[in-house]
């Protein structure tokens, strides 16, 4: 992606990017895969959408680019795209935050976070409370251990786009 400051603009573009790549990839997908896909898309944040982002803003937790992220984009459900890829509504994260806490990563600098996104595995993308993601290396959040993806949410975004680009085109699955 081009080099646009993170916004709404540069989440659009990035929405658009990732469409056009599961478009091109849903074309072929039955007679690559041999069975019929499920629905992935990103999904323009909705009314529902931005009341929950304004719940989420007025949490004393989290960041600003994660209230960026949930005003423009609802979700992403990829569940074709590899192991599958999911930035779960901020409806969702604040129901998990509420009924199970925060999640303790000791890896980072600031060790509370909250989960933002999994994959069709189990595995668990965690938002620390200082906007660094790290993903766990196992399918729940107790106890487990995590290894830091990226240093922020812009960067773990161009990674999902980059993974479903490169899926699309060449079939690899690769890993966030």
């Amino acid at each position: 992606m081009d080099q646009l400051s993170y916004s709404a603009a540069w989440l659009s573009r990035w929405r658009d990017e990732i469409t056009g790549a599961v478009n091109i990839m849903m074309s072929t997908f039955e007679e690559t895969y041999g069975y019929e896909p499920g629905t992935n898309e990103v999904r323009v944040a909705g009314e529902e959408d931005l009341r929950a982002a304004r719940d989420y803003g007025r949490e004393a937790l989290g960041f600003e680019d994660l209230l960026t992220f949930y005003e423009s984009i609802g979700e992403v459900a990829l569940p074709d795209v590899g192991n599958g890829c999911f930035v779960h509504s901020a409806r969702d994260v604040l129901h998990r935050l509420a009924e199970e806490g925060p999640v303790f990563v000791p890896e980072a600098d600031d060790p509370l976070g909250m989960v933002i996104a999994s994959n069709g595995g189990g595995v668990l993308y965690v938002a620390d409370w200082g906007g660094a993601i790290h993903r766990s290396r196992s399918a729940s959040p107790d106890d487990a251990e995590f290894d830091k993806v990226a240093d922020d949410l812009p960067q773990f975004l161009e990674r999902i786009r980059r993974r479903v680009v490169g899926f699309a085109g060449t079939g690899a699955t690769g890993d966030l």
